[in-house]
C-alpha cells in the first residue's frame, strides 16, 4: 500500500468546490498552506473536502495512466460485447480479462489507485467533520455523503478484486492495512451502510441544483446490489423494503421514453437515482499528467465508437473512435421485434464504410455513443471531453430488484410480475401473466445492456459457468470458473506490500 498512499497524498493536495452539473464540481483551489486545523472550519471548506472525495468517481475511464472505464471493464467479461480496439493486443489487459486469463501484469491496475484515492479523501472529509467546524447540519450531511461514497468505492473494489486491504481511518507509516477476505469486506461494509441509511440524514432525492450527490435512494440501491451479489438471503427482506419505499415514493418513476434516457436532456430525469456527472463546458481535462484528473468530460464515447467516421448520424466527418467494445450480433438479435430498447441500445451502422478494427461488427453501444453536440463546447481535447453522464442506478432496476426479491422471499408472484411488466410495457412489449427467476434475469439483460450489470448478474445467479464459455468465433477460448470471480491484484501492489496475497485466478 505504501506506493498508493504517496500517490493518494499527492492527489489530495488540492481542495475543491462543489457545484453539481458544471465543471466547477472539480475546480481545484489550494488552501495556500494554512494548517488543516485552521482551514477546515467552515461550511465552504468542508464542502471543498467533500468535493475532493467525489472527484475519483470521474477517473477510471482515463486517469492519466490507463483506460479502465467501468462500463468496458464489466462488459468485456460478459456475453454482449467483444473487446475490439486496433488489434488483439490493444489494451492487452482487457483482452486477457475477456478470455479469463488475466495476471498481475494484465489486470485493472488503476482501479485500485483511483478508488483507494477516493477512500482516502472520504476519510479526510469525515475526519475534518469531527473538528466541529461549520454548521451542525452541514457537518452531518458532509459526513454521511463521505461515508456513503466510501462504501461505494469499496463496493467496486470488492466486486472486482474481492480480497482487498480495508481501513476506515487513513494510514500512517508503514502505510499498510490488513487484507481481508471478500466475505470479511462485506461483513464490514454492510453494518456501515445500514448505519448511514438509519441516520436518515441524506434526502431520498436531492434538488436539481445538487444533482450528483449521493442520496438515501442511492444508498438503498447500493444495499440491494451488495446483498444480492453476496446472496445474503437474511437481508433480502430489508432490501425489498427499501425497493418498495422507492416504488411508493413520488420521487422516482420510469421515464416514458427509453431512448430519451441516453440524451443530454435525459440526465437526472425522473428515472435517474444516481449518475456520475460529466461536462464539456469549459472542460479542463486533457491527456497528459495531472490534466487527466481535471474537471470535464468522459473519453468513453471515443473508446467505443467506429474509427475514422465518414460523417452523418449526428457525428461529424473525420471524427475518430477507437473501436473498443463492438457489440455482438447476437446481442442485437436477442431483442424482439418491437422492443423499443433495441434501437436505443444498439447503434447499427452496418452498410456504412469506415476503418474497421479488430472484432468490428458494425454494431456499437448507442447509449454512450458520440454525438458532435456532446463535446462542442470543449476548449481542450474534444475526444476526452464528452458530456455523457454515466448512469449508475435507474428506477427500472428498482422495479426489477423488487420483483427478484419478492420471488426470493416467497412473496406475491402477481406483485412481482406487475413490477417487471412496467419495464416491459415501457419497452413496447406485451405483459407477462406470471414470471420466473429466468424471466427477471432475461429482462435485466435486455434493459441494462452496456450498463455494466450483466457480468455480475451472471456471477451472482450461478449462470456464469454455463454462459461465459468459448464462442464460435475463436475469440473467447476459455470458460469462466468460480476462481475467476475476483480478478488478479496488480503485481505492482504485491511488490509494494509483500503482505498482500494474490487472488487465485
Amino acid at each position: 500500500m505504501k506506493q498508493h498512499i504517496s500517490i493518494i497524498a499527492l492527489l489530495a493536495a488540492g481542495a475543491f468546490t462543489l457545484a453539481s452539473c458544471s465543471d466547477d464540481f472539480l475546480e481545484v483551489k489550494k488552501p495556500d498552506g494554512e494548517p488543516l486545523e485552521e482551514y477546515y472550519t467552515t461550511d465552504d471548506r468542508l464542502n471543498e473536502a467533500l468535493t475532493s472525495a467525489y472527484a475519483p468517481l470521474h477517473w477510471p475511464d482515463w486517469d492519466g495512466t490507463a483506460y479502465n472505464d467501468l462500463t468496458v471493464d464489466a462488459e468485456i467479461m460478459g456475453d454482449d460485447f467483444w473487446v475490439g480496439g486496433e488489434t488483439a493486443t490493444d489494451n492487452l489487459h482487457w483482452h486477457k480479462l475477456f478470455n479469463f486469463e488475466g495476471s498481475g501484469n494484465n489486470t485493472l491496475a488503476t482501479l485500485w489507485t483511483d478508488f483507494y484515492s477516493g477512500i482516502k479523501r472520504c476519510n479526510d472529509a469525515i475526519h475534518y467533520c469531527s473538528w466541529g467546524g461549520g454548521t451542525a447540519d452541514n457537518r452531518r450531511s458532509t459526513e454521511m455523503q463521505a461515508r456513503l461514497l466510501r462504501v461505494y468505492y469499496y463496493n467496486i473494489l470488492w466486486h472486482y478484486y474481492g480480497n482487498v486491504p480495508f481501513y476506515l481511518e487513513n494510514l500512517t507509516t508503514p502505510y499498510t492495512a490488513p487484507q481481508l477476505k471478500a466475505d470479511e469486506i462485506y461483513a464490514q461494509l454492510l453494518p456501515e451502510l445500514e448505519a448511514i441509511i438509519a441516520s436518515k440524514v441524506l434526502p431520498l432525492r436531492w434538488d436539481a441544483a445538487n444533482a450528483g450527490r449521493v442520496s438515501q435512494a442511492m444508498a438503498y440501491m447500493l444495499y440491494a446490489e451488495m446483498v444480492m451479489y453476496q446472496n445474503d438471503t437474511q437481508r433480502y427482506a430489508q432490501a425489498l423494503a427499501y425497493m418498495k419505499e422507492l416504488i411508493a415514493s413520488s420521487d422516482y418513476q420510469l421515464n416514458p421514453d427509453y431512448a430519451a434516457l441516453w440524451k443530454e436532456s435525459g440526465e437526472w430525469c425522473q428515472e435517474s437515482i444516481f449518475e456520475i456527472n460529466y461536462n464539456d463546458d469549459q472542460a479542463q481535462r486533457d491527456w497528459t499528467g495531472a490534466a487527466a484528473l481535471n474537471a470535464g468530460g468522459t473519453v468513453l464515447p471515443t473508446l467505443i465508437a467506429p474509427n475514422k467516421w465518414p460523417g452523418g448520424d449526428g457525428w461529424n466527418t473525420g471524427e475518430d473512435g477507437w473501436g473498443f467494445l463492438p457489440m455482438r450480433v447476437e446481442t442485437y438479435n436477442m431483442f424482439a421485434e418491437g422492443d423499443l430498447r433495441r434501437d436505443a441500445t444498439c447503434w447499427d451502422v452496418r452498410g456504412i464504410d469506415y476503418t474497421m478494427r479488430y472484432q468490428d461488427t458494425h454494431i456499437w453501444l448507442a447509449k454512450y455513443r458520440p454525438y458532435s453536440d456532446n463535446n462542442k463546447d470543449c476548449p481542450t481535447s474534444k475526444n476526452c471531453n464528452f458530456n455523457n453522464n454515466k448512469r449508475i442506478y435507474r428506477y427500472a432496476e428498482t422495479l426489477l430488484n423488487a420483483a427478484e426479491l419478492l420471488l426470493a422471499t416467497g412473496g406475491s408472484n402477481s406483485e412481482a410480475t406487475g413490477y417487471l411488466n412496467q419495464v416491459r410495457q415501457r419497452a413496447g412489449l406485451e405483459a407477462l401473466g406470471s414470471i420466473t427467476d429466468d424471466d427477471i434475469i432475461n429482462e435485466r439483460h435486455l434493459e441494462f445492456v452496456g450498463e455494466g450489470k450483466r457480468y455480475f448478474d451472471l456471477v451472482r445467479t450461478g449462470r456464469a459457468a454455463t454462459v461465459l464459455v468459448p464462442d464460435n468465433y475463436g475469440y473467447r477460448t476459455n470458460s469462466w470458473t468460480p476462481n475467476k470471480k475476483h480478478i488478479p491484484l496488480a503485481q505492482s501492489e504485491l511488490d509494494a506490500d509483500p503482505s498482500l496475497v494474490q487472488n487465485e485466478y
